[in-house]
């Protein structure tokens, strides 16, 4: 009952954030924006450049908001947080453009830390694999989902600038029970903390230590992260305009249908770490997943190229691919980790860490392929990605494990 209780309140808050969040990328919102000595910059990319600074940014605040704040101001936090995105998602439709992207930096700021606050109630319990995963499914499904209500309310008149704000208010009411769910979830147990190590608030000097003391294999991880949150992001930003040119330009179930199979997928890969007890022999197992995930982003890209695999088939590869490698870093992988060193610590520390630099990643994408290489399709740029992270999250995952496997022979604190 509480597993069914605390997996079904986390996944379904973080799905009604999503409706706060990435709606708006379904948007053409076309136009130019003329810069200075620079080509001219589509509104939409400079939309989505607005909110991922403003995301990014809710990353580095993270760091020390989430691994600081006591647990039961959590859902305080997360309620206030969201009624300051949709504020901004009105501002965003009332403030002419260009400028309203301002609007979208402010809606991007407090929902960065969403995640690390609703993971908060999950971590440091022997259920805590299982539950991770299920609130991971909730952003594989989520950004399809609210980009395709979004999509339907345009059709059905909603104006594009008013579209994101609409979609919000449809999500606000469902957000108000799926957050009082939360907030009732009990706090671990004392066999929950024999099992997975004591969760507590980090102070700067916890977390400076903390990182210091496994540097080498955390900055692999890091890397790794960079890469697959730019792709995700590129990905999750443009779904609009690779389906429509891979030729589903008529059918908005895509966006959820084809995320469906992704979700399912990385929920069965995480699976298997729930089965596993022993907590180092966990991080090899999660380490093989997520290297897995790059060998198939890879593999699946050739295959494409060569003819021998279709175009949606090839697109829920590649997303499937990417999660098995960006899922475990946010619900398994890092609460595994405390849970080895044994040590008192929360894993969303290590989890913002993570995530302000992989935001940092996907800003630069985002302007490299808007000035470096503004010619190129969408699609093309997508497809290369697809080799440069498949191929390099694969060795970098790989040197990890080896890395963590080699500080476990060596008797020192995993």
């Amino acid at each position: 009952m509480f597993t069914a209780w605390a997996m079904s309140a986390a996944f379904a808050t973080y799905f009604c954030m999503y409706a706060f969040r990435k709606p708006f990328a379904v948007g053409t919102f076309e136009g130019t924006v003329a810069l200075p000595g620079l080509p001219d910059l589509d509104l939409k990319i400079l939309f989505i450049i607005s909110q991922v600074l403003g995301y990014a940014s809710s990353k580095f605040l993270g760091i020390k908001v989430v691994s600081e704040l006591e647990p039961r101001r959590r859902a305080g936090a997360i309620l206030a947080f969201i009624a300051i995105a949709e504020i901004a998602l009105l501002l965003f439709a009332v403030i002419p453009a260009p400028y309203n992207a301002i609007a979208l930096v402010l809606n991007g700021l407090p929902l960065g830390m969403i995640w690390g606050l609703v993971f908060g109630f999950l971590e440091g319990r022997q259920t805590s694999d299982l539950l991770g995963a299920g609130l991971c499914a909730s952003f594989i499904v989520a950004s399809g989902f609210t980009k395709m209500v979004g999509k339907m309310l345009m059709g059905a008149g909603v104006p594009e600038m008013w579209m994101p704000f609409a979609t919000g208010l449809v999500f606000f009411l469902p957000l108000l029970l799926f957050l009082w769910m939360l907030a009732h979830v009990p706090q671990p147990t004392e066999a929950d903390e024999q099992a997975r190590t004591r969760r507590e608030p980090m102070d700067a000097q916890a977390r400076r230590s903390f990182f210091k003391a496994y540097a080498p294999g955390l900055l692999l991880l890091i890397a790794g992260y960079v890469l697959l949150t730019a792709y995700r992001d590129f990905r999750d930003n443009f779904a609009r305009e690779l389906w429509d040119a891979l030729g589903y330009s008529g059918e908005p179930t895509i966006f959820t249908t084809a995320e469906l199979p992704i979700a399912f997928g990385s929920l069965l890969a995480i699976a298997l770490v729930v089965r596993v007890r022993d907590n180092r022999h966990a991080l090899r197992v999660v380490h093989a997943i997520m290297i897995a995930g790059g060998a198939l982003t890879l593999a699946s890209t050739i295959l494409y190229q060569l003819g021998l695999l279709g175009p949606a088939p090839w697109m829920i590869c590649v997303g499937l691919g990417l999660y098995l490698g960006y899922v475990p870093v946010n619900c398994v992988l890092f609460d595994r980790l405390v849970a080895a060193v044994g040590q008192a610590a929360t894993a969303g520390f290590l989890i913002y860490v993570a995530d302000a630099s992989g935001y940092v990643g996907s800003v630069l994408l985002l302007l490299y392929k808007s000035f470096a290489q503004p010619d190129l399709s969408w699609l093309d740029f997508f497809v290369a990605a697809s080799y440069v992270t498949g191929a390099l999250c694969t060795a970098l995952f790989l040197i990890s494990m080896k890395w963590f496997s080699r500080r476990t022979a060596e008797g020192e604190a995993l």
